[in-house]
């Protein structure tokens, strides 16, 4: 059975990002009009479901990829802003950070260390704080 879906699939597009993305809209869109009960949500649910999976057997690659580009350039911003909040998130489990109180520079220190003298590497500003 394996081999018959991979047969299949082969020379078609597959996966990518705005596929993901129109998979979990219409999860969404179909569950809001579970509470809704408006059609209009659930056909707009069923329309981004249907488009998914046209994508996703699509043998004009070069199409699908131009347009997973296009909605990945629309979207790094968004991408990024949530990239850089995990980044911190893990990061503040063995870093402390705190700002040079003249550039205002975010530093990280090391945590668990104590009162640490610390210097900017933007204005070379030397100030204690507690990590």
């Amino acid at each position: 059975m394996r081999e018959r879906i991979a047969r299949f699939m082969r020379g078609r597009y597959g996966n990518d990002r705005l596929n993901n993305f129109l998979l979990g809209l219409s999860l969404a869109l179909i569950v809001v009009d579970l509470f809704a009960r408006t059609r209009v949500l659930y056909f707009l649910g069923l329309l981004c479901l249907v488009w998914s999976y046209v994508r996703m057997f699509s043998r004009r690659i070069d199409k699908r990829a131009a347009e997973n580009r296009w909605y990945l350039d629309r979207t790094q911003g968004i991408r990024n802003f949530f990239a850089k909040k995990k980044r911190l998130r893990t990061m503040k489990k063995t870093y402390h950070l705190c700002k040079c109180p003249s550039c205002r520079q975010q530093i990280r220190v090391p945590k668990g260390r104590g009162q640490l003298e610390v210097t900017c590497p933007k204005c070379r500003c030397v100030f204690r704080t507690r990590s």
